[in-house]
């Protein structure tokens, strides 16, 4: 893998922000995204830099693009541009989360049983519902709904968006993530891989990602964004996944 991977995979990520945000507006660097039908949403309310810009004054930008929310959040995608934002953004109050983009490559294998099967946001929504309230007990049903229902602008974001799950024996879906394809630019990325509390240790995840790896194949990029520090890199690592570079996240509350 190159730079210009890393390049397209920006890219792709500026253009996906901007499909499906409500309002875009321009800054130097990047865009601020809006949706005030998802306010609980920082993906769907921050700043997303990916290119140069001017680290001192992207403190000030958030504040008066995302004044009216209870959270600041500048997504810095290039990983030059972000070291140096950092000090400025960390003297301001932000705290500084680093992100690994990971991209796969050599042979694709499908699932060795069944494939995961595309749903509807209205067949995933009561299991991710239940998770959300599992990852956050304290959110309410406004939080809760929202991080459930933001799925639903998400399919504007590329030409194919897809829902995947494996459900399990009582049909219940128990492991499910996003497939956004992009032929146009022979990209596609999955995100969100997750399988519900009660179903974990059964290989419902590696059929999702299997599927996922079927249904992208012949894509030349195939990438997704993992946490640097849990385990799931490591899982991702083992089935062909290898960090070519970082992203970062910047928040305040």
């Amino acid at each position: 893998m190159t730079a210009s991977d890393l390049q397209r995979i920006t890219a792709f990520r500026m253009s996906f922000a901007r499909r499906q945000a409500a309002v875009v507006s321009e800054i130097p660097g990047g865009v601020v995204v809006l949706d005030e039908g998802f306010t609980r949403s920082h993906e769907h309310n921050q700043l997303l830099i990916g290119g140069p810009t001017a680290p001192d004054r992207l403190a000030a930008l958030a504040d008066e693009a995302l004044g009216h929310l209870p959270h600041r959040q500048i997504m810095v995608l290039d990983d030059a541009v972000a070291t140096e934002c950092a000090p400025a953004l960390t003297a301001a109050g932000y705290t500084h989360y680093t992100e690994t983009v990971m991209t796969h490559s050599g042979a694709v294998t499908g699932p060795t049983g069944a494939p995961a099967e595309q749903v509807t946001l209205a067949e995933l929504r009561p299991e991710l519902v239940r998770q959300l309230r599992s990852w956050i007990p304290q959110g309410g049903d406004d939080v809760i709904d929202q991080l459930a229902d933001r799925r639903s602008v998400r399919l504007r974001g590329a030409d194919q968006v897809r829902f995947l799950a494996v459900r399990a024996p009582d049909g219940t879906v128990a492991s499910w993530a996003d497939l956004y394809l992009e032929p146009g630019q022979d990209i596609a990325q999955i995100e969100e891989v997750v399988t519900a509390d009660a179903h974990t240790r059964n290989g419902y995840a590696d059929t999702v990602l299997a599927t996922a790896l079927q249904q992208a194949a012949g894509y030349g990029l195939f990438f997704l964004i993992a946490d640097p520090g849990d385990w799931p890199r490591t899982w991702y690592t083992r089935r062909g996944f290898t960090a070519i570079g970082r992203s970062h996240r910047f928040s305040r509350t």
